[in-house]
């Protein structure tokens, strides 16, 4: 069995049902909470949105919002000044130059403040069925350890990288199974290499010998 064919089929048993842990029940829901997500765990921007979305359900709401509102609302989650003024701002141009519906292309998202290739990615490939690998740093760091991509690697050549191994029709999905793989058992500490049945093709440096 070749190692794309392996990776895909261990991540399949270990993760079938993978899919995005931030909660939300449209478009502009999900756009908010993943530019809130920057550095930040799914955990704590779960805790914040159902108020947040209460107080501003869509984005005219939110596009006359005050920041130090919005600030009281997120205060609890990692740059919460500069993502209350980022969505604000977000809003403001969805409503101005998109009729208040969030774009479905790749330059119009990536257009909006807040939002960049990986936050874009995430949006076409949930959202709009747009194949893509958004890398974020627990994909980065699996995709390293597991020879996908190189130490020097940024993010974009790693996302290029993973294009060219995987199929097409696999990336979305893939997308969500090697952010699990790197948030619940390729951890960046104390990863359970051990156990791993990656761990003949993984490449990671400090992985403890087997006996």
């Amino acid at each position: 069995m070749d190692k794309t064919t392996l990776i895909l089929n261990v991540l399949d048993e270990m993760f079938p049902n993978a899919k995005a842990e931030l909660n939300y029940t449209n478009h502009y829901e999900l756009l908010v909470a993943v530019i809130l997500s920057a550095q930040t765990t799914d955990i704590q921007v779960n805790k914040v949105t159902p108020i947040l979305f209460k107080r501003y359900p869509t984005v005219y709401e939110l596009s006359s919002a005050k920041q130090e509102a919005v600030e009281v609302l997120i205060n609890s989650i990692g740059l919460y000044k500069n993502k209350a003024k980022n969505i604000i701002k977000m809003a403001n141009q969805v409503v101005t130059h998109f009729d208040g519906i969030i774009p479905s292309r790749r330059e119009d998202l990536e257009s909006l403040a807040g939002v960049g290739r990986k936050t874009a990615n995430v949006i076409l490939s949930n959202l709009f069925d747009t194949p893509a690998i958004a890398v974020d740093t627990h994909v980065h760091r699996v995709s390293i350890r597991l020879g996908l991509a190189k130490k020097t690697d940024d993010v974009y050549q790693t996302e290029m990288k993973l294009y060219k191994i995987f199929p097409k029709e696999r990336w979305t999905k893939l997308h969500h199974q090697l952010i699990f793989f790197g948030r619940y058992h390729c951890t960046s500490r104390n990863p359970k290499c051990l156990t791993c049945k990656l761990y003949e093709v993984c490449k990671y440096d400090n992985k403890p010998k087997k006996v």
